[in-house]
């Protein structure tokens, strides 16, 4: 029986979601994927940090009501939180990256995702920046060292995106993408169709946890460009970044157009796209647009998100699923362990021969 030591890197919605998963999965793990998950460390900007190389109980740091600072009560604990040292000289396997996403350099989780992998330490994350932002210099990093470095939450949350394109759909060539890749954006066009004016729309939005306080990055479109970036340079070759996609947000909307578009069998949604043309350079870009009921993006309502990849051997292969939630999005985490440790198994057997 495989066992992989993680280190969680940021505690919020989804590392505590990966804990809780732990906490009641492992013996299905165990069975069905042939591994078991020991946390051995944690480190949170509000709670500190804390070691325990023989593991943590995952069910004590998901129920416990930690106060700030409260790692710090723990044997092996601090009030402070340390994420280098965690990173560099906590007994893991696996470094869980899981802490906010900065669009404009992707520090520090930049950083974090670089000390694992010069450490020898496998990287999973769900954070935005550092795939849109240094994907090319992290993956060589981690094949130096002969490591991992994966993805898949990055863009749709649990949803297999990426390695549904890259595995499922190898050889069908893809040539481009469409998506509707924000939940939130999404869920507020929804309610403008049904009459709402753009305010009143994100304040319902906020109010159901779907927008955050500042909703910017969800309705001006920044969020949905890092999410095209990492799909044009991971499935079409590109090396294209943030400034070169083009990028208009849903805040100029009213209400009248939506219900215009209504009368013409059409209604509006923030796309997300990219295409390589015939001499390979590769443009994408993030704008409002006015799809007919029959595409098959017009359907996808709510906090759902969808990407239509178009393929030479296929046409369009649309992949619908949640692109937000903190079981979902642990669930992507999940994915990436598995991937790690099929990898594991695959060389083994190449050395076995």
């Amino acid at each position: 029986m495989t066992i992989y030591n993680i280190a969680l890197v940021g505690f919020g919605g989804v590392n505590r979601a990966l804990a809780e998963l732990i906490a009641t999965k492992n013996p299905l793990w165990e069975r069905d994927l042939g591994f078991r998950l020991n946390i051995v460390a944690v480190s949170d900007l509000y709670l500190g940090s804390v070691i325990s190389p023989n593991g943590l109980d995952a069910k004590t740091l998901v129920e416990a009501n930690f106060a700030k600072g409260g790692f710090g009560q723990l044997s092996g604990g601090s009030a402070e939180a340390d994420n280098e040292t965690i990173i560099k000289t906590a007994p893991a396997d696996i470094i869980v990256e899981a802490t906010f996403t900065n669009p404009k350099d992707g520090e520090p989780a930049v950083s974090h995702c670089r000390w694992a992998l010069q450490s020898g330490k496998h990287v999973v994350t769900t954070n935005k920046g550092p795939v849109a932002l240094a994907a090319q210099e992290l993956k060589a990093l981690a094949k130096a060292n002969g490591v991992r470095f994966e993805y898949e939450g990055s863009v749709m949350s649990g949803t297999p995106v990426i390695r549904m394109a890259e595995k499922t759909l190898a050889g069908a060539e893809v040539k481009g993408f469409e998506g509707i890749l924000n939940g939130t954006s999404n869920f507020v066009l929804g309610r403008m169709e049904a009459g709402l004016d753009f305010a009143t729309a994100v304040k319902e939005a906020q109010i159901l946890g779907y927008a955050e306080a500042d909703p910017t990055a969800d309705v001006e479109g920044f969020d949905v460009r890092l999410k095209v970036v990492i799909l044009a340079n991971e499935l079409l070759g590109a090396s294209l970044k943030p400034e070169e996609v083009t990028c208009k947000g849903i805040s100029k909307l009213s209400p009248s157009d939506l219900e215009t578009a209504a009368a013409a069998n059409s209604r509006w949604k923030l796309i997300g796209s990219a295409v390589r043309s015939a001499d390979g350079t590769v443009t994408g870009s993030v704008s409002p647009k006015q799809l007919p009921f029959e595409h098959p993006l017009a359907g996808v309502n709510g906090a759902t998100n969808a990407v239509s990849l178009n393929t030479e051997l296929l046409g369009s292969v649309t992949i619908t699923g949640p692109g937000a939630g903190r079981i979902e999005t642990a669930y992507a985490l999940l994915s990436d362990i598995v991937a790690i440790h099929n990898a594991r198994a695959a060389t083994a057997t190449r050395e076995a021969a």
